[in-house]
């Protein structure tokens, strides 16, 4: 164990061991700790320490927050101060290598591109893993990363803290209830707009501050631009990010995925501005239909981002963004932290169902609970690479400019190939799952 303070560089540390990492065989597999308890602190290695990550440390910072990871050295010395014990990294695959034997558990929350790689390492170092969402940046990797999960039977969580919201729970019981009868249709919207601004963004040295070629990591290389990536635009290029849909879909469509126990969709179909081989569009809609699933219905349902996030829905008014069920004796309306029948009238008297869910102990605390003893999640990798592959998909289709059947077992478009470059990447030498 390297002592507090102590920093290895990427090259020295890669010119010692970058064959065996390319492999897969440098770290060591030990397996999180089996004398952890209920009453003992799990001890967590962080991928990533500002945005999102900033505020997931927070929720963990119960726990023992053993090594602390970032590529920006201005991010990481602001989570420094926070968690002044935690050993300080800039790669997290020296990180992960040197810290193996201390931890139990991993939190990924980087851009996009990196939660595979990040999080391929930690699974198969037998570590348990909290990574945000999306899961992953492709629907390959969606698919291997489940897999690991599943083989080495380890505990996982995709970042969707709405998932434990006791709204929607409630929203679930109340579909499942069958209120507004079997639904068909489900309208899903946002009028976010994680899409390409048109500028020419010029290539210049990267601040002294920034590791950019860890930044990077698996994606082609490319020169840094202020402004265009780091830290906060990268949603908007494909090679980083997944626009609107990669950045706001698990959260929202997560809700009828969960309440109408939706699988993976049989086709996709998008429509928005001509693609752009870089950037993600500023506007984008996707259907999906989904296959009947036992006595449920088959379900069409839509998405709708940026200035195609409609103002009403089913003849009904609605806010910026939000879930439409449209039942066949009405409609049910939700967004994050409220819900309401419609129309109203037919509604008058109306008494929910009683509690079926049990209410959450919290997202975060769900995972740690289940670290120590081995119990359930609820946005487990399996639940969520599903619903990481649904939303991916419809970025799949615009890009590809078709209408997708999708080969659920196979993982594969039915007679477009055209969709095939963009389910998966070629990794830089380093950066492999």
């Amino acid at each position: 164990m390297r002592r507090r303070g102590m920093r290895v560089g990427r090259r020295q540390f890669l010119g010692a061991a970058s064959a065996g990492l390319a492999a897969g065989s440098v770290w060591s597999g030990l397996p999180a700790r089996a004398s952890v308890s209920p009453n003992e602190k799990l001890a967590i290695a962080a991928v990533g320490t500002g945005g999102m990550a900033a505020a997931d440390l927070k929720n963990l910072a119960g726990e023992e927050i053993v090594a602390i990871c970032d590529v920006d050295e201005k991010t990481l010395a602001t989570a420094a101060t926070l968690y002044p014990r935690s050993e300080r990294y800039h790669d997290f695959r020296l990180m992960l290598e040197q810290e193996a034997g201390r931890i139990d558990a991993v939190l990924v929350a980087t851009p996009d591109h990196l939660h595979a790689t990040a999080t391929m390492m930690a699974l198969k170092m037998g570590k348990h893993v909290y990574c945000e969402k999306p899961l992953t940046w492709s629907v390959q990797e969606a698919r291997t990363v489940a897999a690991a999960a599943a083989e080495r039977r380890l505990v996982t969580q995709m970042g969707i803290g709405v998932h434990a919201t006791d709204n929607y729970r409630r929203v679930v019981e109340l579909v499942r209830s069958g209120v507004v009868g079997p639904i068909r249709e489900v309208v899903v919207w946002c009028n976010k707009a994680w899409g390409g601004d048109g500028r020419v963004h010029q290539p210049v040295p990267a601040p002294a501050t920034l590791h950019w070629d860890l930044w990077l990591g698996p994606a082609t290389a490319r020169d840094y631009a202020a402004g265009a990536y780091h830290p906060g635009q990268w949603r908007r290029w494909w090679a980083f990010g997944g626009g609107t849909l990669g950045d706001m879909a698990c959260h929202l469509v997560d809700l009828p995925f969960w309440a109408l126990e939706l699988t993976l969709p049989e086709s996709i179909e998008a429509q928005g501005p001509p693609p752009d081989p870089e950037t993600a569009p500023p506007e984008l809609s996707v259907t999906y239909r989904f296959p009947a699933r036992g006595q449920l219905p088959p379900v069409k349902l839509t998405w709708h981002d940026g200035t195609r996030a409609p103002k009403e829905v089913a003849g009904y008014p609605v806010p910026a963004m939000g879930v439409m069920f449209v039942g066949e004796t009405g409609s049910l309306f939700a967004d994050y932290g409220s819900w309401k029948l419609l129309p109203a009238d037919r509604f008058t008297g109306f008494v929910a169902p009683p509690q079926s869910i049990p209410k959450s102990v919290g997202h975060w605390q769900e995972w740690i609970d289940a670290c120590k003893t081995g119990g359930p999640t609820t946005c487990d990798f399996a639940y969520s690479a599903r619903l990481t592959e649904t939303v991916l998909l419809g970025n799949v289709a615009y890009r590809s400019g078709r209408a997708i059947s999708w080969d659920a077992a196979a993982g594969k478009p039915v007679d477009c190939p055209e969709a095939e470059p963009f389910l998966s990447r070629e990794y830089r030498r380093g950066w492999t799952l």
